[in-house]
């Protein structure tokens, strides 16, 4: 994770907001006083991390989840061919 100084990221700031965005890194933005220091993401991973974190915090979903790590190590799945979708031609 890259950082900048918080007076270069405003001088910058499109700049900056396209290298976050295009290369899906974080940024940190730097300040004297470190209590005002800011971590910039994309919206697209922040959307993904706070649905990373709901899943996570779901004892329904998790319990799931570990249920077909269980199957699919143990050999207890059936493979299933594409169903081509003839409306997305």
């Amino acid at each position: 994770m890259d950082a900048v100084a918080y007076s270069n990221f405003r001088q910058k700031l499109k700049s900056y907001m396209r290298q976050v965005n295009d290369n899906s890194d974080a940024l940190i933005v730097t300040s004297k006083e470190p209590d005002e220091e800011i971590v910039v993401m994309s919206k697209r991973d922040y959307d993904a991390m706070q649905e990373t974190m709901r899943i996570l915090s779901n004892d329904y979903l998790m319990e799931k989840i570990r249920l077909g790590d269980r199957e699919l190590e143990q050999g207890q799945f059936k493979a299933h061919d594409l169903i081509e979708d003839a409306t997305n031609d």
